[in-house]
């Protein structure tokens, strides 16, 4: 089911807002959000422009007040409500940080809101939501279910509907973090962009090209979920699973923001969930800054196709920061283990007394860490004289876990390396 964008919007003044957005409009709706929102730094990272080949700057939305860029959009609509609207109040759907958007600046204009969101929406994002005063209606497995649900209890309830992403006022406030991009460096070649539903890069597309119409600006979707990709290519790629960018994890992009797309934006690029797992690493370990899997898209298809961004200035926007924080210590612990820094050695060992003293010995000799050990008797094809020794270890790199793994050879023990490719 396509989350539904055919009704138009109306603003303050009754009349309906255009399909289009312009550059105009997107200035005004600076003058609106100033003073409310956060004017987030747009910073050079010399580390990560030495790793990826180009000169790589960054917007910080993830430092927003409601850790995300999606409060732009959401108070330029909401400032448009007439006064009767806003005494009915608004609804809106989302997985998360457009309801954070929505619920907190509409607590703020004294504005009743309610946020319907899909049952699996992480709970970090559930609880800032009705923190900031929303009612929240938990719906459906996916956005499409949700999003049916939202739109029945508008209807019933007379609720104005806002849209997390097909919406020229909001795309209009999406827009500003383009014209604070190129206030900042002027001179920026490229801009990459997250796309879910493409209200960011709709109104970031929109304003770059009025300023600077040579600049280009390049779309990047999570390689399970490429709707928008699809609809501007022509393909039929499949849309399915848990991806660690569920903030950009759309089906059906928008009506609005597909046209826009299609005329302004240079290219759209997939990136898998690796790829995004190694970015978002990266922005915490070096720029000490959490992001969630979609603010690490940007960085991703950069660190993916580096020959593609050589040698250009790229502005990246850190779109969020909202990650569940078990997920994040699942992310940084697979990273570990994917730099040769965390990984589990399973040791064929003759089951006698002292083999776990010898192994941890030659572990320690050679400078590893012992995280975790235990003993696998029952389930193993070895003799039944002999004993799995599986232990976690922490090395400083790959380098190092080799060093070890020799050790244990060398020692006379079999190792088979979990977690870290290691060549032999």
């Amino acid at each position: 089911m396509q989350m539904r964008a055919e009704t138009t919007p109306a603003t303050g003044d009754g009349q309906p807002a255009r399909d289009r957005v312009t550059i105009a409009e997107i200035m005004r709706a600076r003058e609106t959000l100033h003073g409310s929102i956060t004017l987030t730094d747009f910073d050079r990272s010399r580390t990560l422009s030495s790793i990826a080949g180009c000169d790589i700057w960054l917007k910080f939305e993830n430092l927003q007040f409601t850790g995300s860029f999606k409060e732009r959009g959401a108070l330029t609509r909401l400032a448009a409500l007439s006064g009767e609207e806003c005494e009915r109040g608004v609804i809106t759907v989302s997985a998360g940080n457009h309801a954070q958007g929505v619920a907190y600046h509409a607590s703020r204009l004294g504005i009743p809101a309610t946020i319907v969101m899909p049952e699996a929406t992480p709970t970090v994002k559930v609880e800032n939501t009705r923190r900031f005063g929303a009612h929240v209606v938990l719906e459906g497995p996916s956005l499409e279910e949700a999003s049916a649900h939202a739109w029945k209890l508008a209807e019933i309830q007379g609720l104005t509907f806002v849209h997390p992403y097909d919406d020229a006022l909001v795309i209009a406030g999406q827009g500003t973090i383009g014209l604070e991009m190129l206030d900042e460096v002027p001179d920026l070649d490229t801009i990459v962009v997250p796309i879910g539903g493409g209200g960011l890069i709709s109104g970031i597309a929109t304003a770059a090209k009025a300023l600077k119409p040579s600049i280009r600006v390049i779309g990047v979707q999570a390689a399970l979920y490429p709707s928008m990709y699809n609809a501007i290519k022509g393909t039929h790629l499949p849309m399915r699973g848990d991806s660690l960018a569920e903030g950009i994890a759309v089906k059906s992009p928008g009506r609005i923001t597909t046209e826009i797309v299609r005329e302004l934006v240079d290219d759209i690029v997939l990136v898998a969930e690796s790829e995004m797992e190694r970015a978002l690493s990266m922005l915490l370990t070096i720029e000490k800054t959490v992001v969630e899997g979609a603010g690490a898209a940007g960085l991703a298809a950069v660190l993916a196709d580096p020959q593609r961004f050589s040698g250009q200035r790229v502005g990246l926007i850190l779109c969020g920061g909202n990650i569940d924080t078990r997920l994040l210590a699942s992310v940084l612990t697979r990273g570990l283990a994917r730099d040769g820094r965390l990984s589990q050695l399973s040791i064929d060992i003759p089951d006698r007394p002292g083999q776990l003293a010898r192994v941890s010995t030659v572990i320690g000799e050679n400078g590893a860490n012992i995280v975790e050990v235990y003993h696998q008797r029952v389930f193993t094809v070895l003799p039944a004289k002999g004993a799995e020794l599986h232990v976690v270890i922490e090395t400083r790199d790959r380098e190092h876990l080799e060093r070890v793994v020799d050790g244990l050879e060398r020692a006379g023990y079999t190792v088979t390396v979990k977690g870290a490719s290691v060549s032999r």
